[in-house]
């Protein structure tokens, strides 16, 4: 399994939501650059990044800052937020993002969803946020009538296989990740599930890597030190018992 290890953009400094609520924000640092060279310094291969002014409002208010990141950390690095037009999608992938998340676009324009599979296959991934078992969208903030689990049907059926799941009632929590949840999406054959929302210690890290996931992303656990991302790494890689 791989390990994402998380920096969520606000300001252009590293913050972390509550439960996906914008009114609960903790800054953990203003050097996100610093943050992701401690990512690779500590074995990550791959980094999730996540742009929560354009997840809120739209647009690429950290593109810069992004772009700033993915120097200094030299890994492979996936970006989302505020994903939602073909020019946004082309201006990162060409900028050299490895792979951008498609967030509320997915849901609600069905043509750029494929559109953006058809000119970039594994470079896009959908981002399929859940409340109580529906897709939530526009930062979290709306609460869909689709559920999860058919959408991932969809998606899959589109050519779209790679999925970043967030339980949001779980995200920055610390209450572990919801593996009920994981198991439903998992059903779909042929989905690439990365696992967010509630990796609260590497016990978690362990059950998730048991339990087939391709990947798990890393957020407050690294910042408040329950996680030593080190060892996750290992876990994850299956060197370590």
């Amino acid at each position: 399994m791989l390990i994402f290890p998380a920096i969520d953009l606000f300001g252009g400094n590293a913050v972390r939501l509550f439960k996906g609520e914008y009114s609960l924000m903790t800054v953990y640092s203003t050097d996100p650059c610093g943050v992701a060279a401690d990512f690779r310094a500590a074995g990550a291969k791959c980094m999730h990044v996540v742009d929560l002014e354009g997840a809120k409002g739209g647009g690429t208010p950290n593109f810069e800052t992004v772009l700033k990141i993915r120097e200094a950390a030299g890994l492979f690095i996936e970006v989302g937020g505020g994903i939602r037009s073909m020019q946004v999608i082309d201006r990162y992938l060409e900028a050299g993002i490895d792979r951008v998340i498609l967030g509320t676009a997915a849901i609600e324009d069905p043509a750029l969803l494929r559109k953006a599979a058809e000119k970039y296959g594994g470079k896009i991934a959908v981002g399929v946020d859940v409340r109580d078992g529906y897709l939530a969208i526009k930062g979290w903030t709306e609460r869909t009538s689709v559920k999860a689990a058919d959408f991932c049907k969809e998606l899959v059926g589109l050519g779209i296989d790679t999925v970043i799941s967030t339980d949001i009632s779980r995200d920055g929590a610390m209450a572990g990740p919801n593996g009920a949840l994981y198991r439903v999406l998992m059903e779909t054959e042929g989905l690439k599930l990365i696992a967010s929302g509630g990796v609260s210690d590497i016990d978690d890290v362990r059950r998730l890597t048991e339990a087939g996931l391709y990947g798990a992303i890393i957020g407050k656990a690294y910042y408040t030190g329950a996680i030593d991302l080190s060892e996750a790494v290992r876990v994850a890689e299956g060197v370590c018992e």
